[in-house]
C-alpha cells in the first residue's frame, strides 16, 4: 500500500526513484513512533474523561488532547522531512 506522500508524488510527477531504500523505511519508522505517541495520548485522555464528571475539565482535557496530537503530527512531519531533505 502507497502513503499518501508517495501518491502525491506521482500526482505531481515526483520522482520516487529518488528516495532510497533505507530513507523509505526510516519515514515508516517515524510514522510508526508517533501514532504509537498518539494512541499512548488518546489512552491516557480517554482514562482521564472516564473518570471526570466536572464539564468544565471534561473540555479541558479534550482540548489538551487535541492540541498534543497536533503537536506529534507536526513533530512527526518535521522529522520525515528531515529523513526526505537528508
Amino acid at each position: 500500500m502507497k502513503s499518501a506522500w508517495e501518491l502525491a508524488l506521482e500526482r505531481t510527477g515526483g520522482k520516487l526513484a529518488e528516495i532510497s531504500d533505507e530513507k523509505k523505511k526510516a519515514i515508516a519508522e517515524i510514522d510508526v513512533k508517533y501514532k504509537s505517541k498518539i494512541a499512548a495520548a488518546d489512552l491516557s485522555a480517554q482514562s482521564h474523561l472516564a473518570k471526570e464528571r466536572d464539564a468544565a475539565k471534561i473540555d479541558e482535557i479534550t482540548e489538551g488532547l487535541a492540541t498534543e496530537i497536533a503537536s506529534l503530527k507536526d513533530k512527526c512531519e518535521r522529522e520525515k522531512e528531515a529523513v526526505r531533505k537528508g
